[in-house]
């Protein structure tokens, strides 16, 4: 198939978007693929680094206020719209894929407009307000959770299919990375961060419980962020930097390989960060992040929680007594931990990527 790709602004819609050209490649069934992003965005970055063909359009987000840049912002729209079709015109895809950001709004609808084959796809249980107004338009609305149908009154168009970031993370196997680390690989261990960049509350709740996590009898590995780490490291006690069950590291290259060595996992609770969890059966104690758009991370870990496969401990509510406690209660349980594992199991969608390309491919075969 020819297809094109578009979403920006953040890993959430970057991610997805790049494990679903993966998998059409590693299944032989791309012709040609063109991604669609914004100069200055994330995606230019992720995206030219995997050799992905890459243009680009010019365009940024209303403001929530009325102001006369919404103006300025409405023009950009239309102008990019029009650039968007020039850009279609010239690639003819068979489909267009929008994974979210303000950059896939112009692209999805300029490719409905000229009569070409759409899909979006939701990461999150609250919609984004791009995904919202593209739902309109588009042949087909791809759903990660089932929470997010209520979101769209075109319920003939919803299908469920999950995160293509899913499948990525559901075929690494267990590779002892550990050892990479100075831990143990046998042991049991739990892996504490709060995202690519890191999170203070986060870092400080560990850093206040690192006595209780030398004395535990499972590992613990804490990833404080780039930005953070030389702060962090001021502030602990050698004795702590050198324990032989604790791993301070500012960040892990490609982390979702260590995922199968891991028996706990404990952060934010960001769409792709629940797809790879789950997908390999990982119970999880998240801490949401409170400065989202419509605080959809609560809503994000609440589902999971809902189904036994995850706890929940809002930011306002972390201290390092209750993180430790948490985190013992799992770790010195096996019988906890198979639980939560199974639950984890049953809501996760390991083929998320290929049921992504069903609806992909029905809509091509029908037009």
């Amino acid at each position: 198939m020819r297809i094109i790709v578009s979403g920006g602004g953040t890993g959430g819609h970057i991610y997805p978007a790049m494990a679903l050209i993966k998998r059409l490649q590693e299944r032989d069934m791309i012709e040609s693929v063109l991604y669609v992003g914004t100069e200055k965005g994330l995606e230019s970055k992720i995206v030219t680094r995997e050799n992905i063909p890459f243009k680009t359009i010019k365009i940024s987000g209303f403001k929530r206020k009325l102001t006369l840049q919404n103006v300025k912002v409405l023009q950009m729209f239309f102008s990019s719209i029009g650039k968007s079709k020039k850009i279609i015109r010239e690639f003819k895809p068979d489909v267009v894929v929008g994974t979210g950001g303000y950059v896939s709004s112009a692209v999805v609808y300029a490719a409905h407009t000229l009569k070409i084959p759409t899909v979006i796809h939701e990461q999150n249980t609250i919609a984004g307000i791009t995904n919202k107004f593209l739902g309109h338009f588009v042949n087909k609305i791809v759903i990660a959770f089932k929470q997010a149908e209520d979101q769209f009154p075109e319920k003939q168009k919803i299908v469920f299919a999950g995160n293509p970031r899913a499948q990525e993370a559901a075929a690494i196997k267990k590779n002892d990375r550990l050892k990479d680390f100075k831990l143990d690989a046998n042991k049991p261990t739990v892996l504490i961060f709060g995202g690519s960049r890191g999170a203070t509350p986060i870092n400080k709740a560990v850093i206040a419980a690192l006595p209780d996590f030398a004395k535990a009898d499972f590992q613990m590995m804490f990833v404080t962020g780039r930005v953070h780490y030389d702060g962090v490291i001021k502030q602990i006690d050698d004795k702590y930097l050198q324990a032989r069950n604790i791993a301070i590291l500012p960040y892990i290259d490609n982390m979702p390989e260590i995922l199968p060595d891991l028996k706990l996992i404990v952060g934010r609770s960001g769409a792709t960060s629940i797809a790879e969890i789950t997908a390999l059966g990982l119970p999880a104690i998240f801490i949401p992040s409170p400065y989202v758009t419509h605080d959809h991370q609560t809503v994000n870990a609440n589902s999971v929680a809902e189904n036994g496969a995850a706890k929940v401990i809002a930011e306002s509510d972390l201290t390092a007594d209750k993180l430790f406690n948490n985190v013992a209660s799992i770790m010195n349980d096996q019988q906890v931990q198979a639980k939560m594992s199974q639950a984890s199991k049953e809501i996760g969608v390991p083929d998320a990527s290929d049921k992504l390309i069903a609806v992909l491919t029905g809509l091509i075969n029908k037009s």
